[in-house]
């Protein structure tokens, strides 16, 4: 047996397991731990997401982040809201790196400021879309909350990790 194709089997399905560990703690973090608004609610799930995107190859952050955040819609009762969120959660990925030793670095803090125009504009772009120009206006202030909170959360959260060494310990796991 080639021993590549061993350790590429081992990387797939411990990044799988990740994955799919991200995409359950981001849809727990959203659909548990929200606070309702006018059309939707507010959460800090979205912390999860730039933590996934941080330690996480691209596709898989995306998935995690799609599939966490559109599953906290559709079995809340937000199923109106679910296709927006796969599109936002994904986007909001895309500007972090896991290719650095930590989290918090120069890219990833630059991202956390990108995710602010990605979640505001593109919930009241979608709230215009399926509902009106007022109600998509009168949500700004909530995603604005969301997108400050889950930077803030965000930062805490991936400062303690990258403290105790959480990405080394993570791929040592492939070992």
């Amino acid at each position: 047996m080639n021993t590549t194709n061993t350790a590429n089997k081992r990387l797939n399905v411990k990044t799988i397991a990740v994955t799919a560990m991200f995409a359950a703690l981001i849809y727990a973090a959203t659909a548990f731990l929200h606070i309702p608004t006018i059309n939707g609610y507010v959460h800090l799930g979205d912390a999860l997401i730039y933590l996934a995107a941080s330690v996480l190859p691209i596709p898989y952050g995306l998935i995690a982040a799609g599939l966490g955040g559109f599953l906290a819609d559709a079995l809340t009762g937000y199923m109106i809201f679910a296709p927006g969120t796969l599109i936002v959660k994904v986007l909001l990925t895309i500007a972090f790196t896991s290719k650095r030793e930590k989290m918090i670095c120069p890219r990833n803090l630059i991202a956390v400021l990108i995710a602010f125009p990605i979640t505001i504009g593109g919930y009241f772009l979608y709230s215009w879309i399926v509902f009106d120009f007022a109600s998509a206006f009168a949500e700004i202030l909530s995603n604005l909350g969301q997108a400050a909170g889950s930077a803030v959360l965000y930062i805490v959260l991936a400062f303690a990790l990258d403290r105790i060494g959480f990405k080394k310990k993570l791929s040592k796991l492939n070992g």
